[in-house]
């Protein structure tokens, strides 16, 4: 940077709303991308928005404390918008009631078997045992995920970063891996998103449809229950 931008960038960093001024920003960049790409999945708006947004931090050495103190603004928003998501779930009532059994036993095996399949694989890679437990939580979604890490005795920083990660990953490739295995009904398909994607997942879903989207929505706030219960019972167990 020249002497005249640093300085200019120093005095903007010391505004809160520098750091929501560039959430907002980096989003509306990645998600033009997103469309000019025709909808791509792998051009994730929401990895997009990311990777700028860390790239600009670190090119500019600005810490993440003074960039988090206007990005906290939208960070307050995803309570009102995770509540929010009920209202397209109650539209979809009269389905949901007629799926409730078959629902409620896919929540509770996809949630061990996420629990079970990563312990192991990560396990029979080496990974450390404070590294498994920081593992576990990852499929739900971040606030959760980090509450049960630190409880287990994990990293929550970590586990905030893998939760991330894990929502990319099963918004970029989930719709397509659902379709591949001849998963059609929408409400499966949200359903699965939600639970295994988290909030990312489930911003994708909507996407797809309002269906996918409101079973998503469920599958994410029940996995983050069933989590905070069979994540400990299980990691006492493994270790």
């Amino acid at each position: 940077m020249t002497g005249e931008i640093r300085e200019l960038w120093v005095y903007l960093a010391a505004s809160p709303l520098l750091g929501l001024t560039l959430t907002l920003l980096a989003y509306q960049a990645a998600h033009a991308l997103y469309l000019k790409l025709g909808s791509h999945p792998l051009a994730n708006p929401v990895a997009l928005a990311i990777a700028l947004i860390v790239a600009l931090l670190t090119l500019t050495g600005t810490p993440y404390a003074i960039y988090f103190d206007g990005a906290q603004f939208v960070h307050f928003l995803l309570g009102p918008a995770t509540v929010a998501l009920a209202v397209p779930l109650y539209a979809q009532l009269p389905r949901l009631k007629q799926l409730f059994g078959p629902s409620m036993l896919a929540l509770l095996a996809g949630s061990v078997v996420s629990v079970l399949s990563v312990w192991w694989i990560a396990q029979a890679l080496g990974a450390e045992p404070r590294t498994l437990l920081s593992l576990a939580p990852k499929s739900v979604t971040t606030p959760i995920a980090m509450g049960i890490s630190e409880k287990i005795g994990g990293l929550p920083s970590l586990t905030a970063i893998l939760v991330i990660l894990t929502g990319i990953v099963g918004a970029v490739i989930g719709p397509a891996l659902l379709k591949a295995t001849g998963t059609r009904d929408p409400a499966v398909t949200g359903f699965a998103i939600g639970m295994s994607a988290h909030g990312i997942g489930t911003a994708r879903a909507f996407q797809l449809g309002e269906t996918a989207g409101a079973f998503s929505a469920l599958a994410m706030g029940l996995n983050g229950v069933v989590t905070a219960i069979v994540v400990p019972l299980i990691a006492r167990w493994l270790s």
